[in-house]
Order: C-alpha cells, then structure tokens, then sequence
C-alpha cells in the first residue's frame, strides 16, 4: 500500500487527552491476527470505543456523532507507550488520522506513525488543552512545509526532523526510497537473473 504524502492537511479534530495511551489500548492484541495493515480501524480503541454488548459507548469522544470526520487526534503525554505493534499505527491510520498532536511519545510509535505517512507533533499541554476546545466542525490546517498549525485558537510551530520530514511530504516509505536510491543497481540485478523458476 503506497504511503500518502501529508503537506498541507486541512481536517477538523477530536481529543482524548488521557496521558500514556499505550499501544494495548490504542489496539488490543486480541486484534492483531490480521495479515493486512488494513482493517484495523474497526478495533480502535476498541475496549473504550464498545460497551460490553458491542454498542457504541457514547461517553467517549470517537463516538461523537459530530466528530465522525475527524483526521486529527489531540491527546496527552507520552503517546504510544508500551509494547512496540506497527498495529496502533495501522489502526490509527486505518480509522482516517493522518495527525496525531500529542504531548511526548516513545520512539518506536513515533517511528512507527512516520513510516506509515502518519505526522506526529509535539505541542505543549498548553496548546493541546486550546485545541481540545474547538468544536467538531472547525477546521484548522497542519502545514508541514511551515512546521505551523493554524487554528481558530491560536497558531503553533512545532519541530520535527528534516527527514522524516522530507519523507512525509513526499510520501516515501523505506521501499520508496531502496527503489529511488538503487534503481539502477536493481534494474541490473534483474538483467541478470533469471526469476522464471521452474
């Protein structure tokens, strides 16, 4: 599945600003026998998103009628923590965010979030707590070129490093960039070898 590049993303929000929301909670392992990357949006924060009998829990903000659309998540401190499943990315992704505003995460679910065209920013708790304010049709835009998010409560530059960033603008996952760095050297390869295995 070709990663989507993120550059200027326009989307409304939605906040669950619990802090360390580990990646048990973000997708239970009873959900991880999937071979796809897809189809694990269903499961998000499943045990908080469905009552016992399955029905949707309508104390919790995914559930939200008015929030059905939202493409950014805002939420507390170290974000992600916890065992280290590719899943939580896939499932976030996989549930529409294309953003995740946080306060902290652990490394590897950062890492995870950039390899699968998903932005993760840092934001203080400050910032977090105005843009948890916003109602479920405002809009605000995430411009990765400018390193800005605008919105109706103020404006916030974040950092993110130079490569990922480059990475996420236009779209390139670790396959991506093996085949743009070793074309030519693959395409010789293949010359090469003989793949019609008998």
């Amino acid at each position: 599945m070709k990663m989507e590049p993120i550059n200027r993303h326009f989307g409304t929000t939605v906040a669950l600003m619990n802090d360390n929301i580990d990646t048990d909670q973000i997708i239970p392992k009873s959900f991880l026998k999937r071979i796809e990357k897809t189809g694990f949006g269903e499961f998000l924060f499943d045990e908080w998103r469905y009552l016992p009998d399955r029905t949707l829990n309508e104390d919790f903000s995914l559930n939200d009628p008015d929030r059905q659309t939202a493409t950014i998540l805002i939420t507390g401190e170290n974000f992600g923590c916890g065992s280290s499943r590719e899943h939580a990315a896939w499932a976030l992704l996989d549930y529409h965010f294309r953003v995740i505003i946080a306060g902290g995460y652990s490394d590897i679910f950062y890492m995870n979030c950039t390899k699968n065209g998903i932005l993760p920013i840092e934001l203080p708790k400050k910032a977090r707590q105005a843009l948890a304010t916003l109602k479920g049709h405002q809009k605000i835009e995430i411009n990765l070129q400018q390193q800005l998010v605008k919105s109706p409560v103020g404006e916030y530059s974040f950092t993110i490093d130079p490569v990922w960033k480059h990475k996420l603008i236009h779209g390139l996952d670790d396959i991506a960039v093996t085949l743009g760095s070793h074309q030519e050297a693959l395409t010789n390869y293949e010359k090469q070898v003989d793949f019609n295995y008998q």
